[in-house]
C-alpha cells in the first residue's frame, strides 16, 4: 500500500481534474486519500505545501518522460551517436505536447 503522502498527492492530482487548485479543499483531499486532515496537514503543513510537493512530484515524472522520449527516438545510421536529433527533438515535443494536455496540473494553473 503506498504510503499517505503518495495517496495525499495522487488525491490532490485526481481532485484537479475537476475543479480549479483554489477549489480544492484540504478536507476533500484528505478524505479521498482515506486519511485525517491532521494527517494532511503533518506532511504538507499547508495548502501551499501540498502544490509544491505536487508540483515537484509532477515536474519529476515530466522531465523523466521527457528523457525517456528523447532516448527512445529512432537509430538513424551515419548520424552522432547513432541518433538524429531532429527526431530525438520530434519525438520529445511529441511527448510533451500529449502529456501537457492530459495533465491537469498544466490546465489548473
Amino acid at each position: 500500500m503506498p504510503a499517505a503522502r503518495e495517496l495525499l498527492l495522487d488525491a490532490a492530482f485526481a481532485a484537479l481534474r475537476t475543479r480549479p487548485w483554489n477549489g480544492v479543499r484540504m478536507v476533500d483531499v484528505a478524505a479521498a486519500a482515506g486519511v485525517s486532515r491532521q494527517t494532511l496537514y503533518n506532511e504538507f503543513g499547508s495548502k501551499d505545501g501540498l502544490a509544491r510537493a505536487l508540483v515537484r512530484r509532477e515536474a519529476e515524472a515530466f522531465l523523466a518522460g521527457v528523457e525517456r522520449a528523447l532516448a527512445a527516438a529512432p537509430a538513424t545510421a551515419g548520424t552522432v551517436a547513432g541518433t538524429d536529433a531532429g527526431a530525438r527533438c520530434a519525438a520529445a515535443a511529441c511527448w510533451i505536447l500529449r502529456t501537457a494536455r492530459a495533465n491537469p496540473l498544466v490546465r489548473a494553473a
